[in-house]
């Protein structure tokens, strides 16, 4: 898929898609300020699913800020991610953080993804 647009496709839409990943996050990402779970998909592209909680980031346009930014990395990285759900949590002091932080930390979490990502096939190989 090689637009980087945001379509519905790409999305985590309806509840058990969410819990799918829930149940099974065989890659997680861990941070402070984002926990990022993720479980390969059926499909050939990647799909994005936020948890942005009032409880932890209480205004909604902090809220928002964080979920354009993080669609916007997701974006950049949809054609290394392949076939991959992922669910991104923000945790209390995310919305702290200035916009270029927020980049560079995203960008961090997505990297370590696509790296363990890559590992588990092969581990997978190995035991076969």
């Amino acid at each position: 898929m090689p637009s980087k647009t945001f379509p519905k496709s790409l999305r985590l839409l309806n509840a058990s898609d969410f819990q799918s990943v829930f149940d099974d996050a065989p890659v997680r990402a861990p941070h402070p300020q984002v926990l990022i779970l993720s479980r390969p998909n059926e499909k050939s592209y990647p799909r994005l699913g936020l948890v942005i909680a009032k409880k932890n980031i209480r205004l909604a346009v902090q809220r928002n800020r964080i979920k354009r930014i993080l669609r916007e990395t997701f974006r950049q990285h949809q054609d290394q991610l392949g076939g991959l759900d992922a669910i991104v949590l923000a945790r209390r002091g995310l919305d702290e953080l200035s916009n270029p932080e927020l980049h560079k930390l995203l960008n961090k979490q997505w990297q370590r993804i696509i790296k363990k990502c890559a590992k588990k096939p092969a581990a997978d190989k190995n035991q076969a």
